[in-house]
C-alpha cells in the first residue's frame, strides 16, 4: 500500500499533507486543554481547537507569501481554482418588481438565515444582534468601491436581509437560545442503558440481602433452570427513552444566558465594541479572501472556513464572557479566544498586503465623513459616559482630603 502511494507522483504531496494534520488534530484531541463546553465531547472541542490553530498557522506562512504564489498553493489543493472570477453586482436593476424581487431569492438567502442562526447560538442577545446586523450593511455600503459584490439595491440591503433573513435566523436561534436556558437536563442522574434489566437487577439484590439476613438455617429451595423462567417482556418506550439519552448527549449540558450590558462600565463597553469588531472583520474577510484567491462563495473552502469559525466562536465567546462577568473563576482568557482572536487579525494582516494595487478606485469623500463621525462617536460616548462622572469623583475626593488636612 505505500508503494502504491508514493507512485501517485503529485497526489503523495497532498496525502502527506493530510497524514500530517490527522497526526496533529490526534494529539490535539489527547494532550490539549479542556474548553468550557463537555457536549458532545471535550475531545470534539479540543480538535476544533486544533483545526484553529492549523488554520492560524496556515494564515502565518501565506502572510509572508506574496498574492501570485498563494494562487498557485491553492491550484495544488484544487486544480479548478487559479482562474479570475467575475464579481457579481446586485445593484444592476433596482426596480421593485415581482421579477427583481425573485431574482434576488437564491440560496444566499438561505445561507444569511443559517449565519445569523449561528451569531445568535454565539452572541446569545438580540440587541447585539441587531447592531451587528446593521454594521455589517453600513460595511457593505462603505466598501462598494472595492467589492462589487457588495454593491445591492436597497430594498436588498434592509428588506430582504435585515427585516427578512437575519431577523429569522436571529429570531429562530434566539429561540433556540430560550428553550436551551429553560430546559434542564439532569445529567447526573442518567442511569446506564439497562432495557428494563437493571430494575430486575436491583430486586435480586434485595432478595439476596433478606435472605442473608434471616440465617443460614433456612430451607433450600430447588433452582428452577432460566430456561423454564419466562422472560420480562421489554416495554414498548425503553427504547425510544435511550434513543432521547442518547441524543441529549449531544446537547449543551449547561447553557448560560449572556447579559453583555455594554453601558454599564468602560470595561463592558469597551468589551462589547472590541467584540463587534472582531465580528464585522471575521464577516468580511472572507468576501476579500474568495476575491483575492479566485474562488467561488459555494467553493468548499469558503465553506469550510465559515463553519470552522462559528465552531471557534461558541467557546471563543463563552470563555470572553465568563472572564468578563467572574473573574473568580476565570483569571485569564482561555484558549479559544486568544486563538480565534489572533487567526482573524492574521487575516487581516493578509488581505492588507494582498490588496496592495488591487483596488485602485479611492474611497469616496462621503465613506470617509461617515467613517470618521463613526470613530468620533465611538471615542466622545465613553469620554462623557464613564470619563466625565469618573473626573468629577476624583476631583471631589482630592477636595476632600485637603479640607481634611487643612481641618
Amino acid at each position: 500500500m505505500s508503494t502504491d502511494v508514493l507512485e501517485e507522483g503529485r497526489s503523495k504531496q497532498r496525502l502527506g499533507i493530510y497524514a500530517a494534520i490527522a497526526g496533529f488534530l490526534l494529539f490535539s484531541m489527547i494532550q490539549f486543554r479542556d474548553g468550557p463546553f463537555i457536549r458532545p465531547h471535550p475531545a470534539f472541542w479540543r480538535i476544533v481547537l486544533g483545526i484553529n490553530l492549523i488554520y492560524e498557522l496556515a494564515m502565518v506562512f501565506l502572510l509572508f507569501q506574496d498574492l501570485n504564489t498563494a494562487r498557485g498553493y491553492m491550484v495544488l489543493l484544487d486544480s479548478n481554482l487559479g482562474v479570475p472570477l467575475p464579481e457579481k453586482n446586485y445593484a444592476e436593476d433596482c426596480s421593485l418588481s415581482w421579477m427583481t424581487i425573485w431574482n434576488a431569492l437564491d440560496i444566499f438567502c438561505v445561507a444569511h438565515a443559517l449565519g445569523w442562526f449561528g451569531k445568535a447560538l454565539i452572541l446569545r442577545d438580540y440587541w447585539f444582534c441587531w447592531i451587528l446586523s446593521i454594521a455589517f450593511e453600513f460595511a457593505e455600503y462603505s466598501l462598494e468601491h472595492q467589492l462589487a459584490n457588495f454593491g445591492e439595491c436597497w430594498w436588498d440591503h434592509w428588506v430582504l436581509d435585515v427585516l427578512l433573513c437575519n431577523w429569522l435566523g436571529t429570531y429562530v436561534g434566539m429561540k433556540t437560545c430560550q428553550y436551551l436556558e429553560v430546559k434542564h437536563f439532569s445529567w447526573q442522574n442518567i442511569r446506564p442503558f439497562s432495557f428494563g434489566s437493571s430494575k430486575l437487577a436491583m430486586r435480586r439484590k434485595k432478595n439476596e440481602s433478606i435472605d442473608d439476613s434471616t440465617g443460614q438455617n433456612q430451607p433450600t429451595t430447588q433452582t428452577v433452570p432460566d430456561s423454564t423462567v419466562a422472560k420480562k417482556p421489554k416495554r414498548p418506550g425503553a427504547i425510544r427513552r435511550n434513543t432521547k439519552r442518547v441524543l441529549k448527549q449531544f446537547s449543551p449540558h449547561d447553557f448560560t444566558k449572556f447579559e453583555w450590558a455594554g453601558t454599564s462600565s468602560f470595561t463592558a463597553y469597551f468589551t462589547v465594541v472590541l467584540l463587534l469588531s472582531v465580528f464585522l472583520a471575521a464577516e468580511l474577510s472572507p468576501f476579500y479572501l474568495k476575491f483575492l484567491l479566485w474562488m467561488e462563495p459555494s467553493h468548499p473552502f469558503v465553506v469550510a472556513r465559515l463553519v470552522g469559525v462559528f465552531l471557534c466562536g461558541l467557546p471563543a465567546v463563552r470563555e470572553l464572557y465568563q472572564y468578563m462577568n467572574d473573574s473568580r473563576r476565570a483569571v485569564r482568557m482561555g484558549q479559544h479566544t486568544w486563538l480565534l482572536l489572533s487567526t482573524i487579525c492574521t487575516e487581516l494582516l493578509v488581505i492588507i498586503k494582498w490588496s496592495r494595487g488591487q483596488f485602485p478606485e479611492p474611497m469616496p469623500g462621503h465613506i470617509k465623513v461617515f467613517l470618521g463621525t463613526i470613530s468620533v462617536l465611538l471615542v466622545v460616548y465613553p469620554t462623557v459616559k464613564f470619563g466625565v462622572p469618573e473626573a468629577r469623583r476624583y476631583l471631589l475626593r482630592s477636595h476632600k482630603k485637603k479640607t481634611t488636612k487643612v481641618q
